[in-house]
């Protein structure tokens, strides 16, 4: 079998400029602490590992043609995101309540990791967008007679390993925030826009059709 990794390479970059709920979570979280974004992108990629390794697995392809289960995935993936948006947007309310203090950037630390690490991790693991997508547009790249499931593999883990490339530039970037984000009256409007940006994305979600 063959693999048309150039136009699978164009797709893949294209997939990971396009903000979405990872891109946020990465952002923010790099936005709180380098070590945080650094957690919230290998989560991010930890999901996409799930969805690879269930869709080489088959089960990917069961829930995809249950609307149930896909039905499911997706209202919990939207639940969460509302959730995230919810508790940073309650966080700025908050900290405006004290009047600003305690609104500056999170120091780095363990604690401060894992929550990165769990936030990145169900917001990919939950979206069944991204089972779709290894599914659906994997598979294109790959042609000729024979099983498809190790070539759709090894381009997923080239997926994840572009992704982890990405996102590590990315934190680098977005940490350079922190200086900025340190004012309480930015920190204030920072967690409110990007909370309403989770409760937007995950209500979209959650009323798309699949």
């Amino acid at each position: 079998m063959s693999v048309d990794l150039t136009g699978f390479l164009a797709v893949v970059v294209v997939a990971y400029l396009v903000p979405g709920p990872d891109f946020l979570v990465v952002v923010r979280s790099a936005a709180d602490s380098p070590a945080r974004g650094r957690a919230a992108a290998l989560g991010a990629q930890t999901g996409l590992c799930v969805h690879m390794l269930a869709a080489a697995a088959g089960l990917s392809l069961i829930a995809a043609r249950s609307p149930a289960v896909y039905g499911a995935v997706k209202l919990l993936g939207a639940a969460y995101l509302v959730y995230l948006g919810v508790r940073a947007v309650l966080a700025a309310r908050r900290a405006a309540r004290e009047d600003g203090t305690g609104a500056g950037a999170p120091e780095d630390g363990p604690a401060h990791g894992r929550s990165g690490f769990t936030e990145g991790f169900l917001t990919n693991v939950l979206n069944p967008k991204a089972a779709l997508f290894f599914l659906s547009v994997l598979p294109q790249f790959v042609h000729g007679t024979g099983s498809p499931a190790r070539p759709i593999l090894l381009l997923g883990v080239l997926d994840v390993l572009i992704g982890v490339v990405f996102w590590f530039a990315l934190v680098t970037v977005a940490a350079r925030l922190r200086t900025f984000l340190a004012r309480p009256r930015v920190r204030h409007r920072w967690d409110l826009t990007t909370g309403w940006l989770f409760i937007a994305i995950g209500l979209t979600l959650a009323t798309t059709a699949p």
